[in-house]
């Protein structure tokens, strides 16, 4: 009998395939880079085929990549159901994600939070890091992502996203000499930040929409009523960064910091997987 393959390597092909990055997938495992590249290295060599591309910015499957995901996929719903895991009854977590971080990738990521383990149920709650952060510190969530807010204490930084001035490329931007702006409500630290800048060098700006959270905001952003100060990966198809092009100032990077009380093995990688496919979206 031909040896087995090597489940941990299955897994890592099958999280990097999904997440598109040796990087992403060695976060989801709790691992390194060099050891992903290595299990994935002799797993391609035990069935004599190639399964991924690398380039220096992604990872893509080959052909017979893409003709073994579904059979590595199998391979670890069977191993979950050899395990028992699924029969053991659902466990469950909680955790808060900021609408700017979210995004729009945020169904493909709880999808590939779902396939890393079904028998984990997250509770998912999207909202302002304002509002997520005093449930968090209530006992309320089990685990947030946010960005950084100047009062807050403790927290893992995961990742810095780019903040820049999004809009129609036809939007009319301006109303005489003021910019015209969609903000956040005023409890919002991208807001306070946005406007500050603004006066900080001088340009005038009149708020044309006030919105409750991303969605609200996009909206008004995407059907062209003003410029708007927001995260890249949350900005609404179809806008651009028109800062350069106005001459507005430049924005910070925003810092998104992972909380959590998670101490059970099985939860805390489910949050890993969700903390990758988030940086990978």
């Amino acid at each position: 009998m031909e040896r087995p393959l090597d489940l941990d390597a299955v897994q890592a092909f099958v999280l990097a395939a999904d997440l598109q990055s040796f990087t992403r997938a060695a976060e989801a495992l709790d691992s390194t880079q060099s050891a992903i590249s290595l299990k994935l290295k002799k797993l391609e060599q035990r069935l004599g085929r190639r399964l991924l591309e690398r380039t220096p910015r992604q990872v893509r499957l080959s052909a017979e990549g893409q003709q073994f995901l579904p059979a590595a996929r199998d391979l670890l719903a069977a191993h979950e159901r050899a395990l028992d895991r699924l029969d053991q009854g659902p466990v469950r977590f909680s955790v808060g994600i900021s609408d700017h971080v979210a995004g729009a990738g945020l169904p493909r990521v709880l999808s590939q939070v779902h396939d890393y383990d079904p028998g984990v149920v997250v509770e998912v709650r999207v909202g302002s890091s304002g509002d997520l952060m005093p449930q968090y510190e209530r006992g309320e969530l089990d685990a947030v992502i946010v960005r950084r807010e100047p009062q807050d204490q403790g927290g893992e930084l995961v990742m810095e996203e780019r903040l820049g001035w999004f809009a129609q490329p036809d939007a009319q931007c301006w109303a005489g000499s003021a910019l015209r702006v969609a903000t956040f409500s005023s409890a919002c630290r991208i807001r306070e930040l946005a406007v500050r800048r603004l006066d900080e060098v001088g340009i005038p700006w009149c708020e044309v929409f006030v919105g409750g959270g991303i969605l609200a905001v996009g909206a008004a952003v995407s059907a062209g009523l003003a410029v708007s100060a927001l995260l890249y990966r949350s900005a609404p198809a179809g806008s651009v960064d028109v800062g350069v092009r106005l001459g507005l100032p430049a924005l910070p990077l925003a810092q998104v910091m992972l909380h959590s009380r998670l101490k059970e093995a099985r939860t805390r990688a489910s949050l890993r997987t969700l903390v990758a496919a988030l940086k990978a979206a």
